[in-house]
This record gives structure tokens, C-alpha cells and sequence, in this order.
């Protein structure tokens, strides 16, 4: 039996969204400020493509840099806050159960697939793809896509600064929950990357549960 979203949701509270994003499909959503949101792994390993702007002057947006600096960690767990590139927080992790998730490895795209991977794979559809199609619905295009960040992506970095893609830490059914610092549009690409183990070579949904807590001070 499938778990409501009541008992997935971390932090308890009333539930105001709970939809499943297909392998491969872009997602978006405003959640409004004091609002969480609960992503789920429902079959682990699945990277989470996402972008995080303010709902009502998308011009503020996710700054990678500034969240990088502010917290001194290249990667996002508990307690991290995703900032703007004013300092502004967006949202904070209120709780990880896997505890590393990526900041610098980007987005694919059909551009970059044709890179690494070989002319073949230009055809396959990508993060930025995803982005954009879904970015439409807000008024987004190109110029507003800025550095993402990649939940449950495992991108270790080595001593000599050598990025890799590396099977993921997450497992079937780990969340990771973020508060809403205020009112955000939350756009997701659900990665359909089938060219590295970022998603174990076979791209899986997730579920996105928002929920209002019962408290709105609770932090977990």
C-alpha cells in the first residue's frame, strides 16, 4: 500500500500539494512562505534537478555562489539555506535523510550530452530542456536559468579538484524537506540523464508533498 502524504510529509501539517513527477519530467510549484516542502526518492538513486526563485520577482533567484560561501560547504544537508544572490534566504533544509546533495555539477543538456557522452545521445532530452518547458509557465526563459542544485546527486570533489558523477547515497523512499523563508516558485527537472549512474542509468519518479505545519515556528 502507497503511504499517504500525511505520513511521508516530515514536518506535520496539513497537506496542500502531493503530486508524482514522472521519470524524466519537469515539475513546478509556488510554495508559500512557512510552507514545506517534502521531496521523496520513491526508488532511490534519482537525481532532483532544481531551481528556487522568489514567487513574485523571479529577477531574485538560487545564487549557487552565495549559498556555497555563506554556509563555507560546497554541499547542502540540514540546516542549509538557499539563498539569493542578495543573501536573502529562499528556503532552509529542515531535514535530510540522505546528507550530501550537490551544488556545482549543473544541468544536462542536449549540448552537453553530445560532449561527453557522443553525437548519438543529442536527441535525448535533458534538465535544461526541462527547465525551459516548464519555465514557459512562469514567463522564464533562458536568460533566467542560473546554476542548480541537485538533490540526491553524488558529486564528489578529489584533492585535485576533479569533479566526478558517482552512484548516488540515496535508497527507496528517503526525503529531504525545505521550509519556504518566503513565498517561492520551486522548478524541478526530474533528470532523465541515462549516460551516468547519476540516476543508475534508469531514471525514476519522486513525489513532491507540500504541506502547512501545524506550527508555523516548528523546525525540526
Amino acid at each position: 500500500m502507497t503511504a499517504s502524504a500525511k505520513e511521508l510529509a516530515v514536518v506535520p501539517g496539513d497537506v496542500v500539494l502531493d503530486q508524482t513527477v514522472p521519470a524524466r519530467a519537469p515539475w513546478s510549484s509556488v510554495v508559500k512562505k512557512g510552507h514545506v516542502l517534502t521531496i521523496v526518492d520513491l526508488r532511490g538513486n534519482q537525481s532532483v534537478d532544481t531551481l528556487v526563485y522568489h514567487a513574485h520577482d523571479t529577477s531574485v533567484r538560487y545564487s549557487a555562489p552565495v549559498t556555497i560561501a555563506s554556509q563555507r560547504q560546497l554541499f547542502l544537508t540540514t540546516g542549509s539555506v538557499l539563498r539569493a544572490e542578495d543573501a536573502s534566504a529562499l528556503m532552509t533544509i529542515v531535514a535530510d535523510e540522505v546528507g550530501n546533495h550537490d551544488t556545482i555539477g549543473g544541468a544536462c543538456s542536449q549540448e552537453s550530452n553530445t560532449l561527453r557522452y557522443g553525437h548519438h545521445t543529442k536527441h535525448q532530452h535533458a534538465c535544461v530542456e526541462n527547465f525551459l518547458i516548464e519555465g514557459a509557465k512562469w514567463g522564464l526563459g533562458k536568460r533566467d536559468l542560473v546554476p542548480n542544485i541537485n538533490f540526491y546527486m553524488n558529486v564528489p570533489v578529489e584533492e585535485d579538484g576533479t569533479l566526478g558523477i558517482v552512484d548516488g547515497l540515496s535508497a527507496p523512499g528517503k526525503r529531504i524537506a525545505l521550509i519556504a523563508e518566503t513565498d517561492v516558485l520551486v522548478l524541478v527537472s526530474n533528470c532523465p540523464q541515462m549516460n551516468n549512474p547519476c540516476n543508475g542509468f534508469d531514471p525514476t519518479p519522486v513525489r513532491m508533498i507540500v504541506t502547512e505545519p501545524y506550527s508555523r515556528s516548528m523546525r525540526l
